[in-house]
């Protein structure tokens, strides 16, 4: 896998405005020497979220851990996601938008480069152990973050019961279509 958390957390620490960010974390829970699966704010709060598949970038489809991505970006509070049905495809596009000041972003996950990819991991690790860290410092923080984690959860509980809503119209529109042609010819 392209990304590795180990090597980034080192990155991290040697960082002069970005290691406070893994003092912090340590501080409070744990030293971070383990994997990305065996963090608390993955155990707790991504696992939450079964995945879906999605369409990848196909030069990239075995480079990195992508319902890890998913998960990351379904629990972003710096971003948005939407997943669609893609017609031609047949497959579902996974939509992340970015707003920054007054421009937004909107891109499929399947356009990305690696480079991007690798800096969407970097992002969404970043501020889930920000957060983490937020929630065990500050009683207020905690109840703001945990309020919008419900939030997320509700919406994607949303998106999992709508997903497949309109393929299985459309199926069951072609099933009576066929049904009712039946019954013309028996006539």
């Amino acid at each position: 896998m392209l990304f590795d958390f180990q090597a980034f957390v080192a990155e991290l620490r040697e960082k002069e405005d970005k290691k406070q960010i893994v003092e912090k974390y340590e501080k409070l829970f744990w030293e971070i020497k383990w994997s990305i699966y065996d963090q608390v704010w993955y155990t707790e709060y991504l696992l939450l979220f079964p995945g879906l598949d999605y369409i990848k970038p196909e030069e990239l489809k075995d480079d990195f851990d992508w319902e890890l991505l998913q998960r990351l970006v379904i629990w972003s509070f710096s971003s948005d996601y939407e997943l669609k049905e893609d017609k031609n495809k047949g497959w579902k596009e996974l939509y992340i938008a970015v707003k920054s000041w007054d421009q937004s972003v909107v891109k499929t996950v399947s356009e990305l480069w690696s480079f991007q990819v690798l800096r969407l991991y970097e992002i969404y690790v970043e501020e889930q152990m920000n957060l983490h860290a937020l929630k065990a410092e500050d009683e207020n923080e905690k109840n703001a973050i945990d309020q919008e984690r419900s939030m997320r959860i509700n919406r994607w509980k949303a998106v999992l019961e709508t997903i497949d809503r309109e393929a299985l119209t459309k199926d069951a529109k072609k099933d009576q279509e066929s049904k009712l042609w039946d019954l013309m010819w028996k006539l």
